[in-house]
C-alpha cells in the first residue's frame, strides 16, 4: 500500500465529504449551514490542492483544475458570508445564504469531478 496515495484520496474524499456536509439543507435557511463547517472545507480543500501539485500527469493536472476551482467556489462563498456580516451588517438573509451555498455547490460539483478521476484513475491501476 502506497502511503501518499492513501493520503492524496483521504483529502480528496475529505473535501468533498465537508463540501456535501455543507450544502445538504435547505439552500436559504442560514442555521442549516454552519460557518465552521464551511471553514473546514475551504482549509482541508487548499491542502488537497497543494497535494495535487506533485503529479505531472494529465490526470494530476485535471486534478490540479478541479481543486483551484473548489477553492475559488468556497473562497467566494466565505467572502460573501463574511461581507454580509462584517461589511455592510445584512446578516444571513435568505438571499446571502443562498449565493453562499451556490458558490459551494459549485465546489461540490468540481469536487465531484475529482472524486471521479481518482476512483477512474484506480480503476484503471488495477487492471
Amino acid at each position: 500500500m502506497n502511503i501518499e496515495k492513501v493520503v492524496f484520496g483521504f483529502f480528496i474524499l475529505l473535501a468533498f465529504t465537508l463540501n456535501f456536509g455543507f450544502v445538504l439543507g435547505p439552500m436559504d435557511v442560514a442555521h442549516q449551514h454552519d460557518v465552521f463547517e464551511l471553514f473546514l472545507a475551504i482549509v482541508v480543500s487548499l491542502i488537497a490542492t497543494v497535494i495535487k501539485f506533485g503529479d505531472r500527469t494529465q490526470v494530476g493536472a485535471l486534478h490540479l483544475a478541479t481543486s483551484l476551482v473548489a477553492d475559488l467556489q468556497l473562497i467566494a462563498a466565505a467572502l460573501v458570508w463574511g461581507h454580509a456580516m462584517y461589511v455592510t451588517q445584512v446578516g444571513m438573509t435568505p438571499e446571502v445564504t443562498s449565493m453562499v451555498v451556490s458558490f459551494s455547490a459549485g465546489a461540490l460539483a468540481a469536487n465531484v469531478v475529482s472524486v471521479v478521476l481518482l476512483i477512474g484513475e484506480t480503476l484503471q491501476h488495477r487492471r
